[in-house]
């Protein structure tokens, strides 16, 4: 059994240095007539860009978010906030970023008198979404926070009380309704174009043994696969047909139980759709799978590579998606600003995340239940 993992622990071992596997797709039923979403619009001339700060320097946002944020138009980055100081000194001199825009997690909330501030992006581990999005809120920031939103229906139902008493806007790091394969899919299955979504299928797996991650302790990941990356299956299914599932049913399985010992190694659940589609699904961390395929009664779509950053692969029964590669990071974040400066609601707002966390607590019932159908 691995040992208790505390939030104090965690921040003192590793300052939240690893920010997860970040990707998924678009609430149902916001595209329209194909636009195609991944355009920018320009930042409006006089307009200044608005200011991130990173939480948690991890994997994700090292990697994936602070470079995007340099193909960035609407915002820039602006501030971090760490656990670790030996990470502080690198990031400051790459990224041009002041001593005075440089947090921990002791000071965080100190960011509130930073007028270079006007987003918090939580890369944290899951668990700890839900505390530093209503800090965030709380200090008058708006908010993104990776997927998934939270570990539990009434986290996430908290976030978006506190950015709505705050008066701020709340986003979910679904990158994939920025991605033109998956708006692509969106298009074909919402407007109906072979008819309607009869099946979907769609699985997201990888292998990993490395035991001392977060990601495979229950109390900091909230549930392992299924919440990591199990989540753009969901969401796969929920875009392409446009709409919200009903009921679900599911199984949890471990072939290694040494290594498995609080977390499924598998999951895999079934959903059904008020309109008679129906989905099917699997997430491991002992497999390789990454596919979303949607069939209906005049033809089917297939993405296959499909939920990773880069390299998705498209085709129909009648010919190749041909799309070219987009920075999915810097378009959802630029996406984001246009909605602070616009006052819109973000299309990833965190209703969206709420509603996959429905599902998710939906299919671990389900589980509990000997795989019987649930509502959710």
């Amino acid at each position: 059994m691995h040992s208790p993992r505390t939030r104090r622990t965690f921040l003192r071992k590793t300052g939240a240095v690893l920010g997860g596997l970040a990707l998924s797709g678009a609430p149902a039923l916001t595209l329209a007539g194909g636009q195609n979403m991944q355009r920018r619009t320009p930042l409006p001339p006089g307009t200044d860009p608005l200011g991130v700060a990173l939480v948690g320097l991890g994997n994700y946002a090292t990697n994936q978010l602070a470079p995007a944020l340099q193909e960035t138009e609407r915002c820039r980055l602006t501030g971090i906030v760490t656990g670790t100081p030996a990470k502080v000194d690198k990031w400051m001199a790459e990224y041009d970023i002041p001593e005075k825009n440089v947090y921990n997690y002791e000071t965080f909330d100190q960011i509130a008198d930073n007028p270079d501030i006007d987003i918090v992006y939580v890369v944290l581990p899951n668990s700890m979404h839900a505390e530093y999005a209503i800090r965030a809120a709380e200090a008058g920031k708006q908010v993104i926070t990776e997927k998934p939103m939270a570990t539990s229906v009434r986290d996430c139902e908290r976030m978006i009380e506190a950015c709505d008493k705050a008066g701020v806007k709340l986003s979910v790091g679904y990158r994939l309704h920025f991605e033109p394969h998956h708006q692509e899919m969106m298009r074909l299955g919402q407007e109906q174009v072979f008819g309607p979504v009869t099946v979907v299928e769609a699985n997201f797996s990888f292998t990993s043994r490395n035991t001392d991650a977060w990601r495979f302790s229950k109390e900091m990941a909230g549930g392992g696969a299924l919440l990591d990356v199990g989540v753009y299956a969901i969401q796969g299914a929920r875009y392409t047909i446009g709409q919200e599932p009903v009921r679900v049913r599911a199984s949890g399985h471990n072939t290694r139980p040494d290594i498995f010992t609080e977390i499924y190694e598998t999951i895999l659940w079934d959903m059904e759709f008020p309109g008679g589609a129906v989905s099917t699904h699997s997430t491991s961390y002992s497999a390789n799978s990454n596919r979303l395929y949607m069939m209906a009664p005049r033809g089917w779509a297939r993405i296959e590579p499909s939920f990773m950053y880069d390299g998705q692969s498209g085709q129909t029964n009648e010919g190749p998606m041909d799309f070219a590669h987009v920075t999915q990071q810097a378009l959802q974040m630029d996406d984001f600003a246009r909605c602070i400066t616009e006052d819109e609601t973000s299309r990833i707002s965190g209703e969206e995340g709420l509603k996959d966390m429905k599902v998710i607590e939906a299919i671990y019932r389900s589980i509990d239940r000997g795989g019987r159908w649930v509502e959710v």
